[in-house]
């Protein structure tokens, strides 16, 4: 396990990679079966490359080659952004908040340019429903002793233009590449005294899917560590079956050979 990229997360094949170095180890010798085990539960629950690194560093076989990964973030689905840029006018167009607070979330249309201005309040707008009335849309937040968060789904580019004094704006999605036929965010404005927050969230969709994903992925990995684990047993029992057997046919051959010789020596004494 290569220590270069020790944050990286590891994959299912990983995993499964160590699991097998771990088993030959076993059927060596190398490991006792308390030790396989407890090598194996902290395989399977392994979440980086880092975590991995130690299980395997003392065995002959116990470098699993980290792969070269692309940090780009591949295109969505060709399309997948064609129905949501609708075009015409937004069904909103600006939000205040002064000592109060204003959401945009759900199914709405963002317009070509979107205003707010939040005074000792707060405004949530979140894009991860929305449509957009163009491939490029303007978000400009004003926010002075408040704070303004703009929520955006992943494949959408963010771009970041605003102006903090005495307070913030958030460049932190600033510059990611969207997907193709994504559409395009600018956020522009003023922050004194306050802020405007840019995250990136998965949407409710998403989340589900990704929740039936892992917990697919914890299934799998239970019954792999249970065939695993038997297997495993299954070839220790039958060592020590045959090793038992070898030592039983050696004390029988030691045991009746020395029988035979007294026997011939009273026929001998009976002549």
């Amino acid at each position: 396990m290569s220590d270069e990229a020790p944050e990286l997360r590891a994959s299912d094949a990983d995993r499964e990679r160590v699991a097998e170095v771990l088993r030959d180890a076993l059927a060596e010798g190398r490991l006792d079966m308390e030790e396989f085990e407890e090598r194996l539960d902290a395989t399977y629950k392994a979440r980086t490359y880092g975590d991995l690194a130690p299980i395997t560093r003392d065995l002959p076989v116990g470098a699993v080659a980290v792969p070269k990964v692309d940090m780009v973030k591949r295109p969505g689905a060709a399309g997948s952004w064609s129905d949501r840029i609708v075009g015409g006018e937004g069904s909103s167009t600006w939000g205040v908040a002064v000592l109060s607070g204003f959401q945009r979330k759900g199914r709405w249309t963002v317009p070509r340019r979107f205003n707010c201005f939040a005074f000792w309040g707060g405004g949530e707008i979140d894009l991860r429903e929305a449509n957009f009335a163009d491939g490029v849309v303007e978000i400009n937040c004003v926010a002075i002793m408040g704070g303004v968060e703009v929520v955006v789904p992943p494949g959408v580019e963010v771009e970041v233009r605003g102006i903090g004094i005495m307070g913030g704006f958030d460049h932190r999605e600033d510059g990611a590449p969207g997907d193709p036929g994504a559409p395009r965010v600018v956020v522009t404005g003023f922050a004194f005294w306050g802020g405007v927050g840019v995250e990136r969230k998965l949407t409710r969709t998403q989340k589900q899917e990704l929740r039936e994903e892992r917990r697919r992925e914890r299934l799998e990995r239970r019954e792999q560590r249970r065939e695993l684990r038997s297997s495993a047993r299954d070839e220790s029992y039958e060592g020590h079956r045959r090793m038992l057997e070898e030592h039983r046919d050696l004390w029988r051959h030691g045991h009746s050979e020395p029988g035979a010789r007294r026997e011939k020596s009273r026929e001998r004494d009976e002549d």
